[in-house]
């Protein structure tokens, strides 16, 4: 390919996307820039190391500069914006100025809307942009899209997603393994779903659920924001239902509820001792604090369930994904997940197969051809298949007894 990408943002995905861009893209380069040049240099020399050739050129760069940004990000084919999610439509802004294809890892739908608005602005400059590359929203879409690629009548799509520690630590039972602003915004802003074909905005924290993970036991799930993205507005009018739920070990949403319904994320300003401050950003630095003293492997499990006709039949499909820390690169599952399959797209815009303009997720990469890449990558994937009776064998059988 000889192209050359550039990361912004040398943190946890960013280094796991250049990693994957190393591996698989065949670049010329990639620029690994983060506003701490020692961040960057770490990173750049981890994957070079793991790769055994210098492939990655750590720089400084400011992502709230725009002149800083893009000089850096001119020299780049393709662009990854692993900054916070409300930073992105900066960051496109300049990527459009700068005439550099991009995607982001999302994470806020209000935020990736934004960013779809600058369409006109993308394709006269030549540009390819697709924001909400990562895990949930990202590789989950993808799956959903598998189910309704399968479906000849695609009825419901029910999608679940959770990071979590392997030796989990009471109350919580948690391991941060992302920006503590983000898990926030997941926890309390509204989700966006499909329901018997409308979209609908519905309460985080919320609709509480016991699921069966075969390597977990019971867990819980729950709905949280960002997830579906823009798959439902993408699907209306094909598929009835659209959703999506956080999965957890049981009991955590109860305690991150309280935090919710006692104000402690309230983004409006309180005085206390005579200092304003906003009770979220206090929450963020102290929570977010503790949460990464919690030093455990971690692992993700992922499951899609489809519902639809299939030749002629009603069925049910399932798709699971279960993946731990890689020993080896030592790369987190959340590492794998997010920056494995934001470099997927990356590259996939790198070889020209995705349109100019704004693109939204769900229409960049068919849900088939996302799930062979990611199975190249290691990933393990479950497909299984379940008929379901008919309304008419239904009462038949009730008849019969």
């Amino acid at each position: 390919m000889n192209k050359t990408f550039a990361v912004l943002g040398a943190g946890m995905q960013g280094t796991a996307a250049a990693y994957d861009l190393a591996k698989f893209a065949d670049p010329a380069h990639i620029l690994l820039g983060d506003m701490s040049l020692h961040q960057a240099q770490k990173s750049a020399e981890r994957v070079n190391s793991l790769l055994d050739r210098l492939v990655c050129v750590p720089m400084q760069v400011d992502a709230l500069d725009p002149e800083s940004l893009g000089g850096w990000m001119s020299k780049a084919d393709v662009l990854l914006s692993c900054v916070p999610y409300y930073l992105h439509t900066k960051v496109a802004a300049t990527a459009i100025r700068s005439g550099v294809d991009m995607v982001d890892l999302g994470g806020n739908t209000p935020v990736t809307m934004a960013t779809l608005e600058m369409d006109a602005e993308a394709r006269q400059a030549g540009v390819t942009l697709v924001p909400d590359t990562g895990l949930a929203p990202g590789l989950v879409n993808s799956i959903g899209a598998w189910l309704i690629e399968q479906l000849d009548e695609a009825q419901s799509v029910r999608l679940y997603c959770g990071v979590l520690p392997q030796n989990p630590i009471p109350p919580f039972n948690y391991k941060l393994t992302f920006n503590v602003e983000g898990l926030v915004t997941e926890y309390d802003y509204e989700a966006v779903v499909l329901r018997d074909g409308e979209i609908r905005m519905v309460e985080t924290l919320d609709e509480l659920e016991e699921i069966h993970i075969d390597e977990l036991g019971t867990m819980e799930a729950f709905t949280t924001s960002g997830g579906t993205s823009t798959a439902p507005y993408t699907f209306h009018g094909r598929v009835r239902d659209y959703e999506y739920k956080t999965i957890r070990f049981p009991g955590h949403c109860h305690l991150m509820r309280a935090y919710k319904d006692f104000g402690l994320w309230r983004e409006d300003e309180v005085e206390v001792k005579g200092v304003k401050v906003r009770p979220k950003d206090v929450f963020c630095r102290v929570f977010g604090e503790e949460l990464a003293k919690i030093q455990d492997l971690d692992q993700c499990a992922v499951r899609g369930v489809g519902i639809g006709l299939k030749d002629g039949e009603k069925v049910r499909l399932q798709v699971d994904v279960f993946d731990r820390q890689c020993p080896e690169t030592h790369f987190t599952s959340m590492e794998r997940l997010t920056g494995f399959s934001m470099a997927i797209y990356a590259a996939s815009i790198a070889r020209g197969e995705v349109p100019r303009g704004c693109v939204r997720y769900e229409l960049a990469m068919s849900g088939a051809r996302f799930l062979e890449e990611i199975q190249r990558r290691g990933v393990k994937v479950r497909f299984s298949e379940e008929r379901l009776p008919s309304v008419a064998e239904i009462q038949t059988d009730r008849v019969s007894r």
